[in-house]
């Protein structure tokens, strides 16, 4: 037994370099360049994505596998690309989408929903990189209610085709990568759910340190978000949304101490980064990621399984992918979660 959600995947390359080749921003000149450098891709037009859970939901079994249309399970982390299409190369109408001419749009696999708490994430050394919960100490990982929020204040995940460098140490912060792919917040009107991979606009970034480790914090909106036309940059939020960019920097500061650990310190003194430098912190991470999966680099315990990079010595074949899969446990009941949302231990 298995359920499926279809999500849409907008992802031709080439028809992106094609329409924005004259757009001159020099952020998006960098992801046109690498774009048009990059031959690790292999996408298909109009594709949708597909999950399939394994195990007993509310446990640490539990996970969601991706898939194509076709039947063909993949990883999140690796072979959806990071970059979007246009919106006149995508089999949807304009008028739903109503996107700005020339935007560069980025697929974001939603890993937490708005307003949960469990800590869902993509399992980075699992092959084909499922979505998870956390552990800590055995147990899963709920994140504290940081007053007057509940759980996430916005749709948290990861930007595929992206990765943190343990090994590199960044100039501004001083410090070295945490080793996932980049993390997103989309601070869009809809709460999505675990699995769904949606494309968003690129606004801004924070650099949290967190335990040392440099974690970027993409600031980001739902392409098909009502607002998505009127928000362009960091400062557009700060004028139309007064307040939620330092509720972002106030959940980040506290999430960890109520485990016990102290406040969470940020570069550039918690200032927020305009649109440009972030597509430059994202396009840094994702030749990071290219030399990952092509194993020039340390993988420091990354699985890199994919069906897709043509270039990377970790691909495999479709049937592959299908016995990690089945492999895994069935589908099962799920499992009670007590009122403060903590998973009933006793039931185990």
């Amino acid at each position: 037994m298995f359920i499926m959600r279809p999500q849409p995947l907008f992802s031709a390359l080439g028809s992106l370099v094609t329409g924005l080749g004259g757009f001159w921003t020099p952020g998006y000149k960098v992801v046109l360049q690498a774009a048009a450098a990059s031959n690790l891709y292999h996408l298909r037009k109009n594709m949708h994505y597909q999950t399939e859970d394994r195990g007993q939901p509310n446990t640490p079994e539990y996970r969601i596998y991706f898939k194509t249309t076709e039947g063909n399970f993949i990883s999140p982390f690796h072979d959806i690309p990071l970059i979007a299409e246009t919106k006149q190369d995508v089999d949807v109408p304009v008028k739903k989408l109503k996107m700005k001419d020339n935007e560069v749009y980025y697929n974001m696999v939603v890993e937490v929903s708005r307003w949960s708490n469990a800590k869902m994430e993509i399992a980075t050394k699992e092959p084909l990189n499922p979505i998870k919960q956390d552990l800590k100490k055995g147990k899963l990982r709920y994140v504290a209610n940081i007053f007057p929020h509940k759980g996430y204040i916005w749709n948290y995940g990861a930007l595929p085709q992206t990765w943190e460098d343990p090994n590199h140490k960044d100039k501004d912060t001083k410090c070295c990568g945490d080793n996932d792919p980049i993390d997103v917040c989309d601070i869009g009107s809809q709460v999505c759910s675990p699995g769904q991979v949606i494309q968003v606009k690129v606004l801004g970034i924070l650099a949290l340190i967190d335990e040392g480790e440099t974690d970027w914090k993409v600031i980001a909106i739902n392409a098909e978000d009502p607002e998505a036309t009127h928000l362009n940059s960091i400062e557009d939020v700060r004028k139309s949304r007064p307040g939620h960019l330092e509720a972002t920097i106030d959940w980040f500061r506290k999430y960890k101490i109520p485990d016990g650990k102290p406040e969470n310190q940020f570069g550039f003194n918690g200032q927020f980064k305009d649109k440009d430098f972030a597509v430059e912190i994202i396009m840094s991470t994702h030749e990071h990621w290219r030399a990952l999966v092509q194993k020039q680099t340390n993988a420091e315990g990354i699985e890199c399984k994919n069906i897709t990079c043509c270039e990377s010595p970790f691909k495999c074949s479709a049937d592959e992918a299908r016995d990690v899969v089945q492999s895994a446990p069935v589908l099962g009941s799920t499992h009670p979660v007590s009122s403060d949302g903590k998973y009933l231990a006793s039931l185990v």
